[in-house]
């Protein structure tokens, strides 16, 4: 199993596992599907050269079934146990769940199981890892308090790689849909930068074909959200973060966005040992493949972009600056 960071032994303060949980079981809970259809970030009109930085040239997949119905009904259950906890995401989400994977065993086991990552590997083409930052891991969206809210606006995720599972059965909910825009990012924020929306025509809601379903995504380059109810009803969707194993390609983390969503508990902590072996692997490479060269700056640029990582997360824990990015209802 491809692993970037172990899993904590222990947990943080304030969290304590559910009582009277199953235990997960990869062949009862588990039904892994092909999606029918896998879309390029080319197809989203990015160019080659900035796909070429990123941990995959994959955009997003069809939806495709991951759960059984066992397992379906055993993360709803989980997920509901876990409302209690549910508190803002920033200016974006009213109702979230982070750090799950340390209060539900169950829930960590899906999360970090090695048959889900097989899956998602080969739709993604690239070797990957459960996200180093555990609060990446198992997220819970709930519906809001009031109609008129999208349970979470257009944005491009604060991590790589993830997929979007839907736990309650999206035919059971009036609106709530997940949608995705047809175009880049950077098409997204020129339109917010306007005050326009992003356009209907060039909108796309897919068809989930029930509980247990899910998108694999390239979050950090496919701009998306959970759009508003027609009517107040129990919606809840979940999602599970990746990285790439390769530390050479961009990092594609807003981990300063973090600052006013995660407990500071966990996130102090994550974040520097995201760092840290995101500049260990880059190190590691410089040790193996630096070649004799007077050129003293060549030498000094190569030693600061591995460390590179290192020290931006100093810079922006110093500064607690955060940095939300989302492109309006």
């Amino acid at each position: 199993m491809g692993e970037a960071i172990p899993f904590p032994q222990t947990q943080p303060r304030g969290y304590e596992w559910l009582d009277s949980e199953p235990a997960f079981d990869s062949k009862q809970h588990l039904q892994l599907e092909e999606p029918a259809e896998v879309l390029m970030l080319a197809d989203l009109g990015y160019d080659a050269a900035e796909i070429a930085a990123k941990a995959t040239p994959v955009a997003l997949s069809s939806p495709f079934r991951m759960l059984s119905d066992e397992g379906a009904a055993v993360i709803l259950e989980t997920a509901r146990r876990l409302r209690c906890f549910t508190r803002p995401a920033g200016e974006r989400i009213e109702r979230t769940v982070r750090g799950g994977c340390y209060r539900s065993r169950w829930l960590r086991d899906l999360c970090l199981s090695p048959e889900v990552m097989a899956h998602l590997e080969a739709i993604y083409g690239i070797e990957i890892a459960p996200h180093p930052m555990p609060v990446h891991l198992g997220h819970l969206n709930y519906e809001p308090s009031q109609i008129d809210r999208a349970i979470d606006k257009w944005h491009h995720d604060t991590l790589p790689l993830d997929y979007v599972l839907a736990v309650t059965d999206p035919a059971d909910v009036a609106g709530g849909r997940f949608e995705w825009f047809g175009g880049t990012k950077h098409e997204a924020a020129e339109l917010a930068d306007a005050g326009q929306q992003v356009p209907a025509e060039r909108t796309v809601a897919p068809e989930f074909g029930g509980r247990g379903y899910a998108i694999a995504l390239h979050g950090d380059m496919v701009v998306h959200r959970a759009g508003p109810l027609t009517e107040m009803c129990e919606r809840i969707s979940m999602v599970n973060g990746y990285v790439s194993t390769d530390t050479t390609i961009d990092e594609q983390s807003r981990t300063c966005d973090l600052i006013e969503v995660d407990d500071h508990e966990t996130l102090w902590t994550e974040w520097a040992k995201f760092a840290a072996w995101r500049s260990q692997g880059r190190l590691a490479r410089l040790v193996e493949d630096l070649e004799f060269t007077s050129d003293a700056e060549a030498v000094i640029a190569e030693l600061e972009h591995a460390i590179g990582d290192a020290q931006r997360a100093v810079v922006e824990m110093r500064s607690r600056e955060r940095g939300v990015q989302h492109y309006g209802g």
